[in-house]
């Protein structure tokens, strides 16, 4: 069982899984050294774009913030069983579907990485449209989310094949 996992996939599939949550570490490490760097002011400003950190300690796009410990540590395990599940499908999917479910659990690690190392998760994407603001992410959010998105694709095309037999 172990020699079928272990196999060229494998590696193929934890390069990439392990290149997003690089990309995301070092992204925030380098947003986080520029806010104290220029002491927690704006770090870069433009028309539609804003890249400033927040420490979120709820879970995606702030909800569940809590300052409460216990259910701190209770949200904590319930993101981890939640990964491991998706470990799970991914040896069980191929295509497509193996790949989004890479991208989310790359970005799932960087996030959760973040959460056990800082009690939150820096935050520093701002897309704004004059003053209406999107929520505040970051780059393991990115890929969390184009993974789910073509999942969402895949449920519709994989449904729509189904319906025309």
């Amino acid at each position: 069982m172990i020699l079928k996992i272990l196999n060229k996939n494998f590696f193929i599939n934890l390069l990439i899984v392990l290149s997003i949550f690089l990309f995301d570490r070092f992204s925030k490490i380098y947003v986080i050294y520029l806010d104290k760097k220029f002491l927690g002011s704006e770090i870069f400003s433009s028309k539609f774009l804003n890249i400033s950190l927040i420490w979120n300690d709820g879970i995606a796009f702030g909800l569940f913030s809590f300052k409460n410990d216990s259910f701190y540590n209770i949200l904590t395990i319930f993101i981890f069983i939640i990964i491991l599940v998706i470990i799970f499908i991914i040896i069980k999917s191929e295509g497509l579907k193996k790949y989004s479910l890479l991208m989310v659990t790359g970005g799932a690690l960087g996030n959760f990485f973040d959460r056990l190392l800082n009690k939150s998760v820096p935050d520093f994407i701002d897309f704004h449209i004059g003053d209406y603001h999107w929520f505040i992410f970051n780059i393991a959010d990115v890929f969390i989310t184009i993974g789910v998105i073509f999942m969402i694709l895949i449920e519709i095309t994989d449904n729509n094949k189904e319906l025309k037999l």
